[in-house]
């Protein structure tokens, strides 16, 4: 089942998401549809607020090779470096702007059987699980743009600094 994406201004998003306490076969359901929502969305991360629920729960993919991470009370035990690049949200459409992150993150969650599991990622996988945890923290990502971008300029702009 697909959810509707929540649309920003919506106090949802701003909301800090409460941790989940048990993981029943309804929080196996509501990742197994939001993975659903997401790919069907074209996106690489989706945060359980985004679909109007306020529980820690975030699905990321970024490609094949990492694979589908199924996040639930995540965050960020550690981070390092920075690096800046463009981002965009479901929740946000037509909306696009530079971002300044850690360049590494170690990030520490529990998988779908209660497992505690620390996993650490670069680059634009280390920028999504940012990207997901702040929406658990009632953070947007339009509040950290440090250079807004027109869709209309996105793939010139994405063209220009593929190299960078």
């Amino acid at each position: 089942m697909r959810y509707p994406i929540v649309i920003h201004p919506n106090e949802r998003l701003m909301q800090k998401a409460m941790p989940v306490t048990m993981i029943t076969d309804e929080t196996i359901t509501i990742l197994e549809n939001m993975y659903e929502t997401m790919i069907a969305h074209d996106g690489i991360g989706l945060a359980a607020p985004q679909i109007g629920k306020n529980i820690q729960l975030a699905v990321i993919e970024v490609d094949e090779e990492t694979g589908l991470f199924e996040l639930i009370n995540p965050e960020i035990i550690e981070s390092k470096g920075t690096d800046v690049d463009v981002e965009g949200c479901l929740s946000i459409p037509g909306t696009y702007g530079t971002v300044e992150r850690a360049e590494e993150v170690t990030v520490r969650y529990f998988d779908r059987e209660g497992d505690e599991i620390e996993v650490t990622a670069y680059g634009y996988l280390a920028r999504a699980f940012q990207h997901e945890i702040d929406h658990l923290n009632g953070e947007l990502f339009i509040d950290k743009i440090i250079e807004p971008i027109k869709p209309e300029d996105l793939d010139a702009y994405m063209e220009e600094h593929l190299d960078d």
